[in-house]
This record gives structure tokens, C-alpha cells and sequence, in this order.
């Protein structure tokens, strides 16, 4: 068994009905569960389990999410293409309780690495805003990056404190989840020299006061009539049921709808919590106010939206909506946009390309925005081809891609980056940091 810290067991055990601890400590002599959830924004969960390299078994509470047994399903070139997100089972759990709706503004507050907020990706469908906020910069960028390689078109990606998104904000959204910072009493078998080294009980209360204030920014960001998921992936019942007991003594606008709680050795997940909230429609404390957020008008100048559509025309099947210039570089905002000039943004929307001295380079986000089918030239590879393996570490490859230009590369059909064709060899524009 994993040498768990001894105040962490002696809690357990007294937390615990006598006739489940043997159970719960049983599950530490075995490894842990893993998992993937389908991106059902780039494929259907029926349509993947045709072409899963892995054996896969449903979770129960998340229709896109499975048990597998692969040891490194991140080494696959359908997750480079996007087509799935490794994520514990249980933490599947929080994001449905929001039933994230297309059209909604919604909000994830401590989104990093991201496996939640794009699971609200998928319940959105590419419509509406969808707010992912990160506070550590390292973090907030390995979030941008699973954002594109997920291809989200709707999200924002920011790197805020809590306190200062809700002074930005007001009561401007619809859906929020705070998966806070906790104690991570959920990870021991996941990640246990982390997990683990870092536990004690002090811990567990540096983070009770740290969910709490990150709750009072979340409170004040949620318009009257909206709901609010708070979880964690910690047994602790001070950050849990406590934390729960607490806001609602402190934010009597919100009411307590619906409460879920996992063990090891009750349902196969490694342990989550989460609660859901419903903010009153009317009688908010006075702290709250309404929000005056103004929407941004999508502005491009006639050069580089005449530039942007030239390539579009020779490349593409498709037409971008909202195009907005900045710098030089081109986007397709998000529906409902607002105006981000105050706030540190890692990512807004789709970056479509660069304008450059006349001319338009795509980047590798619109390529994973995209369907196979949107390009017209199209190098097409099986996950198992020889060159697969090439390309996505950065080399050229042999093939033809139907003409000369800007081709998207294809495996099993969905792109994995871009590339440049010329007589039979296509140049390799995956952003080197990208690379296998």
C-alpha cells in the first residue's frame, strides 16, 4: 500500500463507516483508474469507439467519458488531433451538474489544465462565451494550448486573479464552476509523490480559506437566476460539505440544489466532490452589482480582411464569422465578445493567421478548428502510416496533396496541423513547441 500520511488515515478512519474502511485502504495495493473523454466537438462517442486504438468502458456520469486501460493514451495521434481528452473518471463528474447550454455565457474560474472547461466546451457546441481563467501563468498556458488542440472556437483563455474578474464583471454570467485548489487528497494514487509530499492538515486549511475567498469572487459574477458548480478532488470534509455549509450561511441569495461525492471503493474514480448552486433572481446583497461589461464590435481593415478571404478562397471550404484585426495577427471572435483591452488574455476565439506583407500564413489553431473536409488541398494519413509519426514531430513528408499551397494534414481524417505542398513533398508548419 501507499505510504499515506498517518493523520490523513487516522481522519479517514474515523470519518468512515466501520464496515467501509477496510474497503476504502484496499484500494491503495491497486492502481489507479484512468481515462479518457471523447471531444465530441470534433467526433461523435459512438463514432470513436469504431476507431479507438484502446479498450474502452463507459463512465457512468459523463456520456462521452471511458475507462481505459492504456497506459499513455496522450502518445496517440488521435490525441495530438484532438479527438479526446485524458481525464481522471470521477473528475468527469462536476462540469455536467452546470448543464452548460450553446448560447450561454459561462465561466470557469480555476480552469487549468482545462479538462473540465472543455468538457463545458463540448455542452456548448461552439456557441455562446465561454470564459476559462487560469491565475498561474504556466498553468494558464498548457490550458490555451488543450484549448486548441481541442479546437474550441468560443473560448477566451485568461490569467486573473478571482477578485479581479469579479470587479471586471459584475454579474455577468449564466454558468459558473470553481474547481478550487485543494488538498488533493483525490491525486494519492494518481500523483502520489506530489499528492502526497505536499499533504498535511495545514494544508487543508490554507486551501479552506483560499475556496472561500475564490467563492465570494464566483458569487458576485453570477446573475441573478444562475447556477454555480463548486468541486474538488479531496475527501476533506472542511473543503467539502464544510465549504458548503459555510457559503450558503454567508450568501444566503444561494441555495444548495444537488450535492455528489465519489470514493474509490464506491464508484471506480479516484474521489471528487461537487455541489450545485442556484443564485436567488432577485434580492442579492448589496456587495453584488449588475454588470457593465460592453460587448466588442469585431473591427478588420478592407487590406487584411481582402487578404484574409483571397486565401480563404484558394484553401478553404469554409467562411469565418466575426473577423477581428489586432496587431497584424486576424481572429474569429466568439458571439457576444466583450471588450478584453483591461484584462490579461492567453487566447480569444480562433487566431486565424498572421497578415504578412500581403500575404496570409494560417496558424495552427484555425488548422484545429477545422474538419478534414474544410481544406482544399489534403493530405490524408492513417494513424498508422510511417509518415504520421514524421509529421507530427516535425519533419517533411512524401504526398501529394491534390495541388501546390497551404494543405491541411489529416490522420484518420482529422487535422493535426499544416502543411505546405510542392511536387510531391509537403513542408512541415507545426509550431516546433507542438511537436512530438
Amino acid at each position: 500500500m501507499l505510504s499515506l500520511p498517518e493523520k490523513f488515515v487516522q481522519r479517514m478512519r474515523e470519518r468512515l463507516p466501520a464496515e467501509e474502511r477496510e474497503a476504502f485502504f484496499a484500494v491503495y495495493d491497486r492502481p489507479p483508474y484512468r481515462g479518457l473523454r471523447v471531444n465530441s466537438l470534433k467526433i461523435s462517442a459512438a463514432e470513436f469507439m469504431k476507431i479507438s486504438p484502446f479498450s474502452l468502458r463507459p463512465v457512468p456520469w459523463e456520456p462521452n467519458g471511458f475507462y481505459t486501460d492504456a497506459e499513455k493514451p496522450g502518445g496517440h495521434p488521435f490525441h495530438f488531433a484532438g479527438l479526446y481528452y485524458s481525464q481522471e473518471p470521477s473528475a468527469m463528474c462536476a462540469a455536467p451538474l452546470l448543464s452548460a447550454q450553446p448560447g450561454e455565457r459561462v465561466l470557469d474560474l480555476c480552469a487549468a489544465p482545462g479538462g473540465k472547461g472543455t468538457q463545458l466546451a463540448a455542452a456548448m457546441a461552439g456557441r455562446g462565451l465561454l470564459v476559462l481563467n487560469e491565475p498561474v501563468l504556466a498553468r494558464a498556458q498548457t490550458l490555451s494550448r488543450n484549448v486548441e488542440r481541442l479546437g474550441v472556437k468560443n473560448a477566451v483563455v485568461l490569467n486573473e486573479m478571482p477578485e479581479r474578474l469579479a470587479a471586471f464583471f459584475g454579474e455577468y454570467f449564466d454558468k459558473i464552476l470553481v474547481d478550487a485548489p485543494c488538498s488533493g487528497e483525490g491525486m494519492f494514487r494518481k500523483n502520489p509523490v506530489e499528492a502526497i509530499g505536499e499533504w498535511s492538515e495545514e494544508n487543508v486549511q490554507m486551501c479552506v480559506a483560499r475556496q472561500r475567498g475564490i467563492l465570494q469572487s464566483a458569487a458576485k459574477m453570477l446573475r441573478p437566476g444562475g447556477r454555480l458548480v463548486y468541486s474538488t478532488c479531496t475527501f476533506a470534509e472542511e473543503e467539502d460539505e464544510g465549504q458548503v455549509s459555510d457559503y450558503l450561511l454567508s450568501h444566503p441569495e444561494m441555495r444548495l440544489l444537488e450535492s455528489r461525492k465519489l470514493y474509490p471503493h464506491r464508484e471506480a474514480g479516484e474521489g471528487h466532490f461537487a455541489a450545485l448552486f442556484e443564485k436567488a433572481e432577485s434580492g442579492a446583497n448589496g456587495d453584488f452589482c449588475p454588470s457593465s461589461v460592453r460587448a466588442v464590435r469585431p473591427r478588420v481593415s478592407r487590406e487584411g480582411e481582402k487578404v484574409y478571404r483571397r486565401f480563404e478562397g484558394e484553401f478553404l471550404h469554409i467562411c469565418a464569422e466575426r473577423l477581428h484585426e489586432a496587431g497584424g495577427i486576424l481572429y474569429a471572435l466568439p458571439e457576444g465578445m466583450f471588450d478584453w483591452r483591461d484584462l490579461r488574455v492567453l487566447r480569444v476565439g480562433v487566431r486565424l493567421g498572421e497578415l504578412k506583407n500581403g500575404r496570409f500564413e494560417p496558424s495552427h489553431s484555425l488548422a484545429m478548428s477545422l474538419g478534414g473536409e474544410a481544406f482544399s488541398l489534403c493530405v490524408r494519413l492513417a494513424a498508422d502510416d510511417a509518415r504520421t509519426g514524421k509529421f507530427l514531430r516535425g519533419e517533411g513528408i512524401e504526398a501529394d496533396a491534390g495541388g501546390k499551397g497551404w494543405c491541411g494534414v489529416c490522420v484518420g481524417g482529422f487535422p493535426v496541423g499544416w502543411g505546405k505542398a510542392a511536387d510531391g513533398f509537403v513542408k512541415n508548419h507545426i509550431p516546433k513547441g507542438l511537436r512530438l
